[in-house]
């Protein structure tokens, strides 16, 4: 069975709730220029709420003083709903007690308006790095298992070609496993667990998959 191709770079859905319009137009130019995002941006809660029943996006910024209405009800509401939901705060000018209590709320990260593009470029990045944001599961699998197999290569002080020797696989093959940008077939998981004196239930479950 031939490796699978390790799909495209996923696109990086990202809500935006703020009141102000200039910023949201700014965010929303910003953000597509930048490549694999797709940005909504949202005044009102309740429109945000309804959005995220029908699509939930990968990271919601969320600006916490919008007049009326309260960006620490909307937090709490869109994590009773949504556990787990990368909530990224961004807000002007806070105190140090405003940022002491944001952080209590258990949101990824905050961000200080007026915040550059390098600011806002390391947070999304961190964010998604952290989250695994935009990966399928096939993704997670294949840089997992390529993880693995690396780190059982390198603690018996193999070599690509050592490995590649006792497996009968390519070293182009291998590399590209431990890379994650390739599956391994049933058939080259078997060599591999083989050379490690391994089942492959064994890999297998040490990658916490």
């Amino acid at each position: 069975m031939a490796a699978e191709t390790a799909p495209a770079e996923a696109t990086i859905d990202i809500a935006i709730l703020d009141d102000d319009l200039d910023f949201r137009n700014y965010m929303e130019d910003v953000l597509r220029d930048e490549g694999n995002y797709t940005v909504r941006t949202f005044t009102h809660p309740d429109d945000l709420f309804l959005a995220a029943e029908q699509q939930l996006p990968d990271i919601v910024l969320l600006d916490m003083k919008m007049g009326e209405f309260r960006g620490d009800s909307v937090l709490e509401q869109l994590q009773a709903r949504w556990p787990g939901l990368c909530v990224i705060i961004v807000t002007g000018y806070p105190s140090y007690e405003d940022m002491r209590k944001t952080f209590k709320l258990n949101v990824f990260d905050y961000i200080t308006k007026p915040f550059s593009l390098a600011q806002l470029r390391q947070v999304l990045k961190n964010a998604i790095e952290t989250k695994e944001l935009g990966k399928t599961p096939q993704d997670r699998l294949r840089e997992r298992l390529g993880h693995r197999i690396k780190m059982l290569r390198v603690e018996r002080d193999w070599s690509l070609k050592d490995l590649a020797s006792s497996t009968k696989l390519s070293v182009s093959q291998i590399s590209a496993i431990e890379r994650g940008t390739h599956l391994p077939s049933m058939e080259s998981l078997l060599l591999l667990s083989k050379a490690f004196d391994k089942r492959p239930s064994e890999v297998l479950q040490s990658i916490d998959f």
